[in-house]
């Protein structure tokens, strides 16, 4: 039997969201500007390693969430050692090597004028 109630609800859970990714901590219900998200707190985990997981947040809307299934915090925290989930990987995009100098640069006597008639020459507009 479904009973309705006008709780939040507050509680450690094992989230599986679609795309076969899961989540374990503590979940929420959040409204950020009119739309229902459901939040996963993640807390901090050391790895048998002693490798250090930062503790993070995720925030999933309701309609990509396959699986809650409440649980205790110990069994969560358990989850979280297993799953071993991160909040995101930084990307870094290549360092690009500094310009060439230009004809303008490199010329001692390519003066303003020269430019705008370059300009005016090559340039519709």
């Amino acid at each position: 039997m479904i009973t309705v109630t006008d709780e939040k609800f507050e509680a450690w859970c094992v989230v599986e969201i679609m795309g076969r990714k899961k989540f374990a901590g503590f979940v929420t219900e959040h409204v950020i500007g009119g739309s229902s998200f459901v939040r996963i707190d993640v807390p901090e985990i050391t790895l048998d390693d002693g490798t250090q997981l930062p503790a993070f947040t995720k925030l999933f809307g309701s309609s990509s969430i396959y699986c809650l299934s409440p649980c205790t915090e110990e069994t969560a925290r358990a989850f979280v050692s297993e799953i071993r989930a991160e909040s995101f990987h930084a990307y870094e995009a290549p360092r690009l090597s500094a310009p060439s100098r230009s004809t303008a640069d490199a010329d001692p006597n390519f003066d303003d004028d020269d430019h705008e008639n370059f300009v005016d020459a090559h340039c519709d507009y």
